[in-house]
């Protein structure tokens, strides 16, 4: 077995889609039309083959829940970076919301992000 797909909730696809490769990077992996949009993005830096599935978040438990983690500051995913200050810097730059400076915690450190389409991501750097 192994991970390919990971689902994220998002309230507008083009403005998730738009975020997630011009500002974070990653690149359109799959835009298949249909009654349900599959839209999917990867990092150029990531593990060959795993993608992020950008999913409307129309189902009304679905959107619940994504506002009840994101008002309780749970992450919808983590993302993993090797320059946590570069890439903080770079993407406060950018104009992305961060809830705090990167904060360190053992061997690792972190910062929560808003990705403007209804989440919580933490940008994360383990310590050697």
């Amino acid at each position: 077995m192994q991970i390919r797909h990971v689902v994220i909730k998002v309230d507008d696809q083009e403005k998730a889609l738009a975020f997630y490769t011009s500002i974070l990077g990653f690149v359109k992996k799959l835009d298949i039309p249909g009654s349900i949009r599959w839209l999917t993005v990867a990092s150029p830096e990531g593990a060959d083959g795993v993608e992020l599935v950008l999913e409307p978040n129309s189902f009304p438990p679905a959107r619940a829940s994504q506002k009840a983690l994101y008002d309780a500051g749970f992450p919808a995913t983590i993302l993993t970076t090797n320059d946590i200050s570069a890439d903080y810097a770079r993407l406060k730059s950018l104009g992305v919301v961060f809830r705090s400076e990167p904060m360190s915690l053992g061997s690792v450190t972190f910062a929560f992000f808003d990705d403007t389409c209804g989440n919580l991501i933490v940008l994360n750097q383990r310590q050697a």
